[in-house]
This record gives structure tokens, sequence and C-alpha cells, in this order.
């Protein structure tokens, strides 16, 4: 299995701490928001190869930032070829890169990288390989507000999902989906068609949104909290609870 991290973006909404520098490798604590979850990762038997996809523009950080590292598993630094939030990929176009420049052909377990959480990866490996399915995590999310600015999933009674919505005016539950997901090998061919299929480009959630109309995807519903890093007041905050 490889883990892909789309880490492609700019992340303008972080001003001028990430113009010249990927929030991803931001400090927190010792370590950074990436080394923290690849720590976890990397000690997952099924996992065989890090690889990240970035841009142009970020790319030589990676690269420095990945020889400095000693895990035990592979990494690999794709570069997109953007340069700026203008003319970016998107997060389903940039695993379409990275997929078709290396050629992959395994299970894909496809995470962001501007997540803390406090939980380990293996126990979604695991349920991913007991249900023989492409997998999405999910979460209760009491908040009607934040669930109408994310995407919702509506499941069975053994975590099948049966619909996805992404930002539903109207959400038909409380499980909201973080942007973690594994797509199996068997279903590679649908994710490498997506796009052309009319699967949304942006979101890693869209290529989800669009894979639970063609093939059996089940939710796993997470088993301890995640702190998103998406603004410079939650990095702060995230530096002062996990220094």
């Amino acid at each position: 299995m490889k883990n892909i991290v789309i880490a492609a973006g700019y992340a303008t909404r972080l001003g001028e701490l990430t113009r010249n520098f990927p929030k991803p490798l931001l400090q927190i604590g010792e370590s950074t928001i990436l080394g923290r979850m690849l720590d976890d990762i990397d000690k997952i038997p099924e996992i065989d190869e890090h690889i990240i996809i970035t841009n142009h523009r970020f790319a030589p950080v990676f690269e420095k930032w990945a020889s400095e590292q000693s895990y035990s598993k592979p990494v690999t630094i794709i570069d997109d070829g953007t340069s700026t939030n203008e003319t970016r990929l998107g997060a389903v176009c940039d695993l379409l890169f990275a997929m078709d420049k290396l050629a992959i052909d395994d299970d894909m377990l496809v995470v962001a990288a501007d997540n803390i959480l406090m939980f380990s990866f293996k126990e979604f490996v695991d349920y991913a390989m007991m249900k023989q399915t492409s997998c999405i995590m999910c979460h209760e999310q009491p908040s009607i507000e934040r669930l109408q600015r994310t995407g919702v999933v509506l499941l069975d009674e053994n975590n099948k999902v049966l619909d996805m919505e992404e930002k539903p005016l109207v959400p038909k539950s409380h499980w909201a989906v973080p942007p973690f997901y594994i797509y199996l090998k068997k279903d590679l061919d649908l994710v490498r068609n997506s796009v052309e299929n009319g699967c949304g480009k942006d979101a890693p959630g869209n290529l989800a949104h669009y894979m639970v109309d063609q093939t059996d995807i089940h939710a796993w519903p997470m088993s301890g909290g995640r702190f998103d890093i998406g603004s410079l007041d939650s990095y702060e905050e995230a530096k002062k609870i996990f220094a």
C-alpha cells in the first residue's frame, strides 16, 4: 500500500507564514505537522512507500526535509509543476498526476497533510482490509453549520456508504467526512478515469463523492479526534496544545 500525501496547496489563509514555505512542514513542538503524521503511518506494515505530491514552489523544501528524515519506508517527492495558487491542479488531479508519473498499481492510503490526529491510521487500514472495499473516514458532527461546509455521508447498518453530499444545505446525517481515504487496487481504474467522467478536481472529497456512485465504499468512524490546521489562529492553538 502506498501512502500518498496531498500537499500541493498554497495555504493562502496563513498569509506570510506560508508564502514561501509549505504548511505541512510548519513546526509543532519538536516535529512538524507532516512529521507527526508520517511517524504514525511509517509503522503500518502494509505501507511500503510515502509519496508526497507538492507544487514546484515547495518541492525543493520538501526534498531537503525528506533528505533529513530516517523513516523505514522510502519517501518520494513529486513536483506537479505549478507555481501559483491560480494555476494549481487541484487535489484530485494531483493524485492522478502522481499515479500516472509513478505508474501506481497498489492499494493507496490518501491523506491531506494539514491535520494532527489523536488516533493511528493503522486502525483505518485494518478496517479497509477487513471490509475489502475502498473506505473513507467519518466522525459525528453535531453542528449543522459545520456540516454545511464539508462532505456528509448517509450509512447503512454496516457502515456502507449509501449517499455522500459535499456541503449540503440540508445534511442527511451528522456523519462528516475528513480528508483521509483508502482506494483499493481493484478500484484504481475508476480513480484514473474519474475526472474525465465528471469528478470535481479541487477538493479530495470530490473523488470520494464520485467513487460512492461507482463502487462499494465503507466508512470507518474515527476512534479519536483530529485537529485541522486551516488558519493562523488554529496553527497557534495547535502549537500550544501539542508542543
